[in-house]
């Protein structure tokens, strides 16, 4: 569209949209694919954009050289490749299929065997680009928080709470987060939501079982599920790092719906 426009208004930039800046663009705001759909109003343009991130992670995946690849820029091809996957496989199969037929003949061979068709990876399955999610969402709501969006933060919670069936309750009220901001900026004022708030030592992320949350006490029996605990150190411009976001991710709900259904269970002030 931007290239038709130019034709005749030729005192337009010449820089074409790309899809490198389109991925820098969702990965800087911790978007889902969902949420950068609705955030930029593009629903009949889903395919395109689509067509935009697999091109990118072809092309990180091809031609970035070795030398120059980093833990980081390994995490974002991760994050990008389980992206597009989870949204729509086929596209990555397409491409692999271009890049290791003799996988794909061998697959071919299986399923004319009769042997078993495998399932296909659930979103979890990949841990690392899962964790890059999680990282994501949790950096989301530092944004959001960075910005006293404290109605936003509790929409936010909500629209993953009622993506699992059956849905969740959150755990954190609108007033909730009004009265927990308001506490930070007696101490602090501001929240850092650059570079310094996406560091991975101030995330912490502890594996362990039990009740899935916002699952009513009085509510049927859940059983256990698997569970990620999650505590988001602030970036405080004084860096006494003394206040955090915690949240519970439900992994095997996660798999469920697609992306991580992280709710948020207390922002305070260490210690009390």
């Amino acid at each position: 569209t931007l290239g038709i426009y130019r034709q005749t208004h030729p005192w337009v930039t010449e820089d074409a949209l790309s899809p490198k800046s389109i991925v820098r663009d969702m990965y800087e705001r911790a978007m889902t694919f969902g949420e950068f759909i609705a955030f930029y109003q593009l629903t009949r343009s889903e395919g395109v954009l689509l067509r935009y991130l697999t091109d990118a992670y072809r092309t990180l995946r091809q031609t970035v050289p070795e030398g120059a690849r980093n833990e980081q820029l390994d995490d974002v091809v991760e994050w990008l490749g389980e992206t597009i996957r989870q949204t729509d496989s086929s596209l990555l199969e397409e491409w692999e299929a271009l890049t290791d037929p003799a996988a794909v003949a061998a697959a071919a061979a299986r399923a004319a065997a009769g042997a078993p068709i495998e399932v296909a990876r659930p979103i979890t399955g990949n841990e690392r680009a899962f964790r890059v999610m999680v990282r994501n969402a949790m950096f989301r709501r530092i944004q959001l928080a960075a910005r006293d969006e404290w109605r936003t933060l509790a929409e936010l919670d909500a629209a993953v709470a009622a993506m699992v069936e059956p849905p969740r309750e959150t755990l954190l009220s609108a007033q909730d987060w009004d009265d927990a901001l308001a506490g930070y900026y007696d101490d602090h004022d501001q929240i850092g939501s650059g570079f310094q708030a996406r560091v991975t030592h101030l995330l912490s992320i502890k594996a362990q079982n039990g009740p899935p949350p916002g699952v009513p006490e009085a509510g049927e029996t859940s059983g256990v599920v698997r569970l990620w605990k999650i505590q988001q150190t602030l970036a405080d411009p004084e860096e006494d790092h003394d206040w955090v976001i915690e949240a519970w991710c439900d992994l095997d709900a996660s798999d469920q719906i697609g992306e991580p259904m992280l709710l948020c269970s207390a922002m305070r002030r260490l210690g009390s």
